[in-house]
């Protein structure tokens, strides 16, 4: 065993969890920096393992060619497929309806559904199905994605530590138990598991929300907008529109859905509210206000139509239905002195100069009661604008219109959302029922978003999040490097040899400890693994029967909370939850230690120690 390589080993992690936590670097420049110095200390300094066998650059760059990397990053390209068409508006809705009007009861329904699921499907789909809709929910509620992400992979994985498949690592040590003669039922860890799972989901759902502080989007994140800001837009009414034929019941018209009406213009004559007994005819024109959420999805549903630019080169066009996968929404506000103040909608320009078609604006002194086409343009009027990316990028540096950058964002998909749909639920099914691998599936499912245009390759592309990539290729180097000089084996021998001859008690508590310090820092496989023998062989020296001892290695490597890279769902909620390494520190490691005096408290009464 060479001590220099394990002590600067334990360095270089020690160094690189400093970096992550005071977050003055940005955490793919940590990252970056850990895995250079590795690879620099086994390239400058060679190490062979016991086994004879050299570290290479190879082992510690395998961390890129991960399944879990590979398979964390191409379902981030498939929840953005399922965002992208709206697939799960519905299922948002019905969950909204059940939650009645508090949106953290919606919420709570949703995470302890997920964590219920887990105890019976593998908790990555699990968490895979249930973040498009808290993705939806918490946008429709104006909750921060800061307060559900964390709690959904946390109880995903308390939820998978009450059966025996209810996570990975659960059937690992399972795996290793019976090679030694010894197998561990579908239900025997679900007494001490429940225990755990409902006092830590009493921590993640009354007490986490509150050590999570909101926090804004990342640059090239998406936004969610809690759409309260209204525009006024005009709708057409058509031949064949979902809209022709709608009667008003006392002043409403509820096929309307978020669109509220304000006037009808019909035949150069208008009506005013309250709408008592008018049905929409051909012709009409409505003008609404609503928000750009509304009028995105109005768009994707055919009510609104995109202008077509005019051969000859006029303003007029005609109109299309047709809504690509590059379709934009975005606002821009009009500049003082700008070339539009004064020109009304209808004959602005904007369709010809950008191929842009306006949709709504928004005046913060007043709302306008007047034809959307007739109405001058003001400077700080905030205009919603349609048009394909490239159209939308064009308007970057004009000094007219000052496009906001934040704002830009794709038209729902919604003709395709059944399509996303059959993807996803394809995804789940296979991976439930162990058809094919998850990995296989996953960059299956990513292809097919791609493939039959529910994404574009852009918007796959900003689906990737550079500091998980970066973050779990440098942390499965550290656990190589760890697992490889025998760093690992060196600190689970001395934690056992200081716990020598204390009671079986405090030496199953102290083994869940260092079980649960290690899985938070190495995969939660490899430390089951690791430390599966080292538990069957406490066990037989103590004469106790092996079932507390493997019960505190499968619930000590589930207890993966204190980082993001403990555990794959951590990492695949890191993105849409805006979390930095710290926030896994602030709210995981109080779980961590949670879970520890539960089981501790727990496992002597269960196992009659």
């Amino acid at each position: 065993m060479d001590l220099l390589h394990i002590w600067l080993t334990y360095l270089l992690i020690l160094v690189s969890m400093i970096g992550y936590a005071l977050e003055r670097w940005p955490i793919e420049g940590v990252a970056a920096a850990s895995l250079a110095a590795f690879l620099v200390l086994f390239s400058a300094f060679p190490y062979s393992d016991a086994s004879g066998a050299p570290v290479t650059t190879s082992d510690l760059l395998s961390g890129f060619a991960n399944p879990a990397l590979i398979t964390v990053m191409a379902l981030l390209i498939v929840g953005q497929g399922l965002f992208a068409t709206d697939a799960m508006s519905r299922p948002t809705a019905w969950l909204t309806k059940l939650g009645g009007n508090v949106g953290a009861a919606a919420v709570a329904i949703v995470l302890v559904s997920a964590a219920t699921l887990s105890a019976f499907l593998n908790n990555t789909p699990v968490v895979v199905i249930f973040i498009p809709i808290l993705t939806m929910l918490a946008t429709q509620r104006g909750i921060s994605p800061n307060h559900v992400f964390m709690p959904l992979s946390f109880l995903s994985i308390l939820g998978g530590v009450t059966t025996l498949i209810g996570s990975s690592t659960n059937l690992l040590v399972a795996g290793v138990a019976l090679r030694s003669g010894i197998e561990i039922g579908f239900f025997d860890i679900t007494v001490p598991g429940l225990a755990i799972a409902v006092i830590g989901a009493l921590y993640v759902i009354r007490v986490m929300p509150r050590i999570l502080t909101p926090r804004e989007a990342q640059d090239g994140g998406r936004v969610l907008d809690p759409g309260g800001k209204q525009f006024l837009g005009e709708i057409d009414v058509t031949e064949g529109h979902d809209f022709l034929g709608l009667k008003a019941r006392a002043g409403l018209f509820r096929g309307l859905g978020d669109l509220t009406p304000r006037m009808i213009i019909r035949n150069d004559q208008t009506i005013l509210p309250p709408f008592d007994d008018i049905e929409l005819a051909v012709g009409d024109r409505l003008i609404v206000t609503a928000t750009r959420r509304a009028f995105s999805r109005a768009l994707s549903r055919g009510n609104l139509k995109v202008k077509t630019l005019d051969p000859s080169g006029g303003d007029q066009a005609g109109t299309t239905n047709k809504i690509g996968p590059d379709m934009v929404m975005a606002e821009a506000v009009v500049a003082p002195g700008s070339r539009y103040a004064g020109r009304t909608m209808q004959f602005s320009g904007l369709r010809t100069q950008f191929g842009i078609t306006l949709f709504g604006l928004q005046r913060k002194s007043r709302m306008a009661r007047a034809a959307l086409s007739e109405i001058r343009l003001e400077p700080g009027d905030t205009l919603l604008l349609c048009g394909r990316e490239a159209n939308i990028s064009a308007l970057r540096g004009n000094h007219d219109l000052l496009l906001l950058e934040y704002s830009a964002q794709a038209i729902p998909q919604s003709a395709k959302a059944l399509l996303a749909t059959l993807i996803f639920v394809a995804i789940v099914s296979f991976s439930a029922a162990g058809i094919l691998p998850i990995e296989v599936l996953s960059v299956c499912g990513a292809i097919a978003m791609v493939a039959t245009g529910c994404l574009t390759i852009g918007e796959a592309a900003r689906s990737f999040d550079r500091s998980i990539f970066m973050l779990v290729g440098a942390a499965i180097a550290a656990a190589t490097a760890l697992e490889r000089t025998g760093g690992a084996r060196l600190i689970a021998d001395g934690a056992l040899t200081a716990l020598d001859g204390a009671s079986p008690v405090v030496l199953l508590s102290g083994l869940f400890l260092v079980v649960a310090i290690f899985t938070n820092f190495l995969s939660n496989n490899a430390t089951a693994v690791l430390f599966t023998p080292i538990a069957l062989d406490i066990a037989r020296r103590l004469g106790s029967s092996p079932e507390p001892w493997l019960a505190c290695v499968i619930f000590g490597a589930n207890a993966s909370f204190a980082t993001p890279i403990g555990y794959q769902t951590n990492l695949l909620v890191m993105g849409p939850g805006r979390y930095r390494f710290v926030d896994f520190v602030k709210a995981g490691v109080p779980l961590v230690l949670l879970v520890w005096l539960t089981f501790t408290l727990v496992a002597p009464w269960y196992y009659g120690l």
